[in-house]
This record gives C-alpha cells, sequence and structure tokens, in this order.
C-alpha cells in the first residue's frame, strides 16, 4: 500500500474480517461505516459531534465541492480537513455518480463527461485526470478512481460497456494520481449483476493495482436480494490483503449481509437523511417519530442507548420538536442514527475477534423482528 498507509486483517471469522487501515490521520476500525458529509458537513451534525458517535472516517463528495465552493478555493483555505474542522480521514468519492444521477445534459464520451451543474447550470468537464487533480486539491486521505455508474436495471451489452469504459478511466486515474505518501487510491469494481463481468472487472483492477478496491454499481435499484447475491462472490474476486468498500450501503440489514460477506468499508446517506425526515433508527427497526402514539411517551426512543437524544429526552419531546419543525429534531435524531450505526459496527468488530458473529447477527435479527416497543 501507499507509504504512510497500511491494512492489517487481525480476525477473521467466516468470510467476515476485522482490522485497521492505518493513516497519517488516525487508525480506521473496520468494519467501518463513513458518514456522508456531502458538502463538507454531515447535515445536522458538528464535527465534534461526529467524532463523538465513535466514526473514524467521513466521506466528502467531489461533484458537490467542486460546484460549491470549488476545489481551488478549498485548497487556498489549506484543504478540506481544515476547511470543515474535520481532523481525522476523508475519503471522498469520484464525482462520477453524482455526475450520472444529479446532473443535466451530460455527455459521455471516451474523454469524460461533459455537464451542466445542478446548481447554478454552468457547464463543467470531469475525467479522470481532472477528478483526480480535484481530490488532490480537496487534500482527502482515500481517493476513489473515476468511473461510469449505470442505473439498474441496464441491458448486459450497456454494463459491460460501461464497465470495460470505467476500467479504461480506472487505469488513467492510476496514472494520474502518481505517487502521493500518505494517500491511497481505490479502485472501483463494476459489472452490474453479472458474475463474469464483475470477474473481468476486478481481473482489469488487480492488473492495474490499488490501494483498495471499492465494489460499485449496487444499492442502485436492483433489490436486496440480487445484491447480496452478487456480494456471495464479488469481494472474494478482489485482494484479499487490501480493504473492500462496498459504495453507498447501506440499511443495517444490508451492512451486516455485506460484512458477513468479507466487506471491510460502508458508506450511505440514509442515517442522516432518515433522522432528518423523523426516521429513528434503533436496534428494534424504524421508529417514525411522526406518529401520533409518540406524543405523551415518556420512555426514550431506546433504553439501551447512550446517545444525547435516548439518554436526556424523550419520545414525546423529540415528537413535539419535529413535529413543530425544530432544527433540534435534525439534530437530535441525526445524531442518535449516526451512533446507532456506529454501535452496530463495533459490535460486528467485537464479534468478529471473538468468533462469536453467529450469535451476534442471530442476537441483531431477533431485536428487529421483535419489533419496537408496544405503546402506553
Amino acid at each position: 500500500m501507499t507509504r504512510g498507509i497500511s491494512f492489517a486483517i487481525e480476525a477473521r471469522d467466516g468470510k467476515a474480517r476485522s482490522g485497521v487501515l492505518a493513516t497519517p490521520r488516525g487508525a480506521i476500525r473496520t468494519p467501518a461505516f463513513m458518514p456522508v458529509g456531502t458538502a463538507g458537513t454531515v447535515k445536522a451534525m458538528l464535527p465534534e459531534s461526529v467524532a463523538a458517535t465513535g466514526a473514524d472516517i467521513l466521506l466528502g463528495n467531489t461533484y458537490h465541492l467542486m460546484l460549491r465552493p470549488g476545489a481551488e478555493r478549498i485548497a487556498r483555505l489549506g484543504g478540506l480537513h481544515r476547511f470543515m474542522n474535520w481532523s481525522k480521514p476523508i475519503l471522498t468519492d469520484s464525482g462520477g455518480f453524482q455526475v450520472m444521477s444529479l446532473a443535466e445534459l451530460r455527455k459521455l464520451s471516451e474523454e469524460g463527461v461533459t455537464f451542466r451543474s445542478h446548481v447554478d447550470g454552468a457547464r463543467h468537464h470531469l475525467s479522470p485526470e481532472s477528478s483526480m487533480e480535484i481530490q488532490r486539491l480537496l487534500g482527502s486521505d482515500i481517493v476513489m478512481a473515476f468511473d461510469e455508474c449505470p442505473a439498474l436495471p441496464a441491458t448486459r451489452d450497456a454494463i459491460a460497456a460501461s464497465m470495460a469504459l470505467s476500467m479504461r478511466w480506472a487505469a488513467r486515474s492510476r496514472d494520474a494520481f502518481g505517487d502521493r505518501p500518505g494517500h491511497a487510491l481505490f479502485g472501483i469494481q463494476q459489472g452490474g449483476l453479472e458474475r463474469d463481468l464483475r470477474e473481468e472487472s476486478a481481473t482489469a483492477l488487480r492488473a492495474i493495482g490499488f490501494d483498495g478496491y471499492a465494489i460499485g454499481g449496487l444499492a442502485v435499484g436492483e433489490g436486496q436480494a440480487a445484491m447480496l447475491a452478487v456480494l456471495d462472490h464479488a469481494p472474494g474476486m478482489l485482494p484479499g490483503d487490501r480493504p473492500r468498500y462496498l459504495m453507498g450501503v447501506g440499511k443495517p440489514d444490508d451492512i451486516v449481509g455485506a460484512v458477513l460477506r468479507g466487506v471491510d468499508m460502508f458508506d450511505c446517506v440514509l442515517p442522516s437523511r432518515s433522522g432528518r425526515t423523523g426516521q429513528a433508527l434503533t436496534r428494534r427497526g424504524a421508529v417514525n417519530i411522526k406518529n401520533a402514539r409518540h406524543a405523551e411517551d415518556p420512555r426514550p426512543l431506546d433504553p439501551d442507548c447512550t446517545c444525547p437524544a435516548c439518554r436526556s429526552y424523550s419520545r414525546a419531546y423529540l415528537h413535539h420538536v419535529f413535529k413543530a419543525g425544530e432544527i433540534i429534531a435534525s439534530m437530535l435524531l441525526t445524531w442518535h442514527n449516526l451512533h446507532y450505526y456506529q454501535e452496530l459496527m463495533a459490535g460486528l468488530r467485537g464479534a468478529i475477534a471473538s468468533g462469536g458473529l453467529a450469535d451476534f447477527v442471530a442476537g441483531f435479527e431477533a431485536g428487529r423482528a421483535a419489533g419496537d416497543l408496544e405503546p402506553l
């Protein structure tokens, strides 16, 4: 791996692994969940609050930051870490997914993608080389190769052509990234739901050589069963001594299923987005704080949770402030959800280390099956 960055697997339980991805800015305990800080902030959270949940790393978004405030401006102000007051590692995605899903008037070519900003309509061009330069200016610790991610369902021919283009872009990303001690570059496996295309992609990525490997092109509409079927074989196609990152995943049961299949890193907007829309994610499943049943409930969201929302506030209060449109509702529910995700990751790491993963998963599933507390 890149000088100054190393990955050590410390325990295994079946296909699941626990370990440490060490970087100059700090250690990332795996399996790891990365809160999403799209535009230089995890919405409704202070950086120190994100750290207090147990997060070792967060994700920033190349597409959004290049449009506003601009990578050059962030670089002049000392880089993304200083700009957003986050001293731990940051992973930045390449911008390719957002170009495909958010930008208007996209034009795809071998060179890259030309598009109009969803912010102001300005014309931009993003290529493997410019994506690497933007991420260099941001100063991210883990850089993602530039790729194309087609939405599913798609024809096999379309998926194959997209994967082949992404592999050519991966090679260009590697060349443009160069030698950057203390920073890592991850390649991204594509291939949709097709096993042979996944293998072809993995073969190309291994030949290029990366510090870590992501599994892309999932959680884009295919459903959990199809995603897990791909994960039955896709992680094993990637080098076993490097971290494996499943992009954009996901729900708690998605994460548990992926860890069982050998994945080490995750990111998703779900915990923060759910918090802002009144949904708390707990050991017993989702709690919709908007429901009238909570209006006079003095109990916490989760009696066993130690986050500020559960430690100091009742369901009745959270129901009230959400219905009243108060900002504290988003703050407390987001903190709770991120705390829950980090507790889940810590539980998975501990279970792998002790060889008790099967029991942990059984307890996880039993808690969710039990459902929320009975109404008073």
